[in-house]
């Protein structure tokens, strides 16, 4: 992934050839070019290109990595307070563990919206089938974190050993 100082010089770049459009714009109009309105377009185009650019650079783009997390997916998300994320049924507790905190990372946003609590609520689950043909959500643990801080330093992981005791055991 492109690093922020990169992204100033794409957006550099994009300048200079903005520039260029717009120059050649201009010529196309004095000089009554039938292609002129169309590098108007690119001249636009451009320059949307070039301040899209500019704000990535600007921005730092950050994503924090939990050693020891497995990949998850997100099964359900309110938007506000409460998600699900999917993880194997293969998964130990530890990893459980790390898993849970790097899904809180994931999913903090600015735009959450807290009701009655301000936290978000993550839940892990996983679907075990117990016997042929029958399938059962289970739910191993959950997160909860601040709505308001980034880096929220008193997040509070519950992980339910009796779930975790009825995952399959891995055959070796």
């Amino acid at each position: 992934m492109p690093t922020t100082d990169e992204f100033l010089t794409f957006s550099s770049w994009a300048g200079i050839i903005t520039l260029l459009c717009a120059v050649l714009a201009i010529l196309g109009f004095v000089f009554k070019w039938g292609a002129r309105f169309q590098l108007v377009g690119v001249t636009g185009f451009f320059g949307v290109l070039t301040g899209g650019l500019f704000a990535l650079g600007l921005v730092p783009i950050t994503r924090t990595i939990i050693p020891g997390a497995v990949k998850f997916s997100r099964v359900y998300d309110t938007g506000a307070e409460i998600a699900v994320i999917a993880v194997p049924p293969t998964i130990t507790e530890n990893e459980l563990e790390a898993t849970l905190r790097q899904a809180a990372s994931d999913m903090y946003s600015n735009g959450r919206l807290g009701r009655e609590e301000d936290k978000l609520t993550i839940r892990a689950r996983t679907i075990i089938h117990p016997e042929p043909g029958m399938s059962k959500p289970l739910y191993l643990g959950q997160v909860k974190r601040s709505l308001t801080k980034r880096n929220d330093e008193q997040m509070q992981i519950d992980i339910f050993p009796d779930k975790l005791a009825q995952l399959p055991k891995p055959t070796v």
